[in-house]
Parts: C-alpha cells; sequence; structure tokens
C-alpha cells in the first residue's frame, strides 16, 4: 500500500474518531440538560405542593410549620371547615349603616382534598331559559366538552368546560326555567397535584431520597404587628448555575417565599 493511500486511511479513521467525540460529546450536553430541566420541574411541583399544605395549616393553626411529619400528617389526618360568608345590613337609629359580617361552617373536609383539589365553578353567563345539562354527578368531563344548554332572547347558547374534571353538583332546575346571568349551575373539580405522591416524603427532594428540603419559619414585625414568614429552598441544585460555588451564577437556587416578608412567592414564577 503506498504512502498517500495509508495517509488517507488514517486521516479518515482520525477524522471519524473525532466526529464520534464531537457528537458524543454535544449529545450528553443535551442529555445532562435535559435532565436538569427534569429534576428542577419536579422539584417545582414539590414546592408548589408544599406551598399549598403550608398555606392550609396556616390558615387552621395560625403559623406555619417547618417540621415535615407535623405537615405530613396534617395533610394526611386534618380536617378543614368550608365556610360561608355573609353580609347583613343594618339601619341605625341615626340613619347610618351597620354592616354584620357572619360566618358559619357548613361542612368539613378532609386537609387533604383541600390541598389536592382544585375546585370550579360554571354560573349562567346570560338570562335565558334552561333546557337541559349533558353532564350528571360523578361524571368525568374534559376541557372543551359541552356542559348545558339555555336559550337566550338571541340564540341557543351551549357553554363548554375550559378544564377537565369530575362533576361535584348540578343545580336543581327543570326544563323551561328561567335562569338569571350568574347563577351557579355546575360545581366540579380536578386534581392539581398528583395524588399518589408519598406524602411521608413531602420533605424530600424528588429526585435525590433522603436529601432533607430547606425550610425556614418564624415571624417578622411589619408596622408592629407580627406577621408569619416562610421560607423553602433547594438544598443542592442540580444546575450549575444555581450552585452557590458559582462565582458568576446567573441563577438563584428554587425557592419560594421569604424570611423578611409574608410571601409565598416562587422565584420559577
Amino acid at each position: 500500500m503506498s504512502l498517500n493511500k495509508i495517509l488517507t486511511v488514517v486521516f479518515f479513521l482520525a477524522s471519524a474518531v473525532l466526529f464520534y467525540l464531537l457528537y458524543n460529546g454535544i449529545d450528553s450536553v443535551v442529555e445532562q440538560r435535559a435532565q436538569i430541566q427534569q429534576q428542577e420541574q419536579q422539584l417545582i411541583e414539590r414546592f408548589k405542593l408544599i406551598r399549598e399544605a403550608e398555606i392550609v395549616f396556616q390558615e387552621q393553626n395560625g403559623r406555619y410549620t417547618a417540621n415535615w411529619d407535623s405537615l405530613a400528617d396534617f395533610i394526611e389526618n386534618g380536617r378543614v371547615p368550608i365556610l360561608n360568608r355573609r353580609e347583613e345590613i343594618k339601619q341605625k337609629s341615626y340613619g347610618g349603616e351597620e354592616v354584620i359580617l357572619h360566618i358559619d361552617t357548613v361542612k368539613f373536609i378532609s386537609a387533604k382534598d383541600r390541598i389536592f383539589k382544585k375546585n370550579y365553578t360554571m354560573n349562567a353567563s346570560e338570562d335565558g331559559v334552561f333546557e337541559k345539562f349533558h353532564v350528571a354527578v360523578g361524571d368525568k368531563v374534559l376541557k372543551g366538552m359541552k356542559s348545558y344548554i339555555m336559550k337566550t332572547l338571541e340564540r341557543t347558547i351551549e357553554p363548554i368546560f375550559i378544564e377537565n374534571g369530575t362533576i361535584e353538583s348540578i343545580a336543581e332546575l327543570m326544563p323551561g326555567e328561567n335562569v338569571e346571568k350568574g347563577t351557579n349551575l355546575i360545581n366540579f373539580w380536578n386534581y392539581q397535584f398528583d395524588p399518589n405522591v408519598d406524602i411521608r416524603k413531602i420533605g424530600e427532594v424528588p429526585y435525590q431520597p433522603g436529601l432533607m428540603i430547606d425550610i425556614f419559619v418564624g415571624k417578622v414585625n411589619k408596622n408592629g404587628l407580627l406577621v408569619d414568614v416562610i421560607e423553602v429552598r433547594d438544598p443542592k441544585p442540580v444546575n450549575p448555575e444555581r450552585k452557590e460555588s458559582n462565582e458568576i451564577k446567573t441563577k438563584k437556587p428554587i425557592r419560594f417565599g421569604s424570611r423578611l416578608d409574608a410571601s409565598t412567592v416562587g422565584n420559577w414564577e
């Protein structure tokens, strides 16, 4: 074999090896970025669940909790009242008005239902004459499905569902009944968090079992009033751009809340 042929083969093999290394390197970077994005999204979903649970816990107990076991127990075993607020206006003898707020407990539901489920309502968009519902209590509905039929002065309307869910209740209406704009017609719900999540591990980083999420709760003085504060933070960012050791980091670790203000806003929002 001539020298030229040998050099050609060598250069070809070298080029093939370099191409493979370059392609493999780029592919690895793409896969790593995708994995980081997926893990950060997992953590954000966990933070959203923790935030909702802490808000409901604070409503019932007058404080947040930094104890993961206490939070998990509340989610699994706690009960939350459903309140009905109504105003009563009384005329005073001198001509003024007094507004009296009445708060009644309608029923109790589990804390888990309150935290995991998101409730929706469908109200009559116009005055009209009711014809029929397309759904019944317990039905599973999908976004875009028709909900009910009602005749207005100008046309027949069939509003659609704007979210997926399960029908919880419908108004007791007969065909031909007049309905005023704003009347509540349908109530339905859907899960806003995965109902199969292991509540006992709510304080763990979801993709790194055993690594606990940083949490701080306390009170701060705001204009003479003590207010509850909470901060929940990623203890060990997987994204190099978020790590404390990165001197030129462009992003802060994922967190929600503040140690100084009564806020529960997340820095991913």
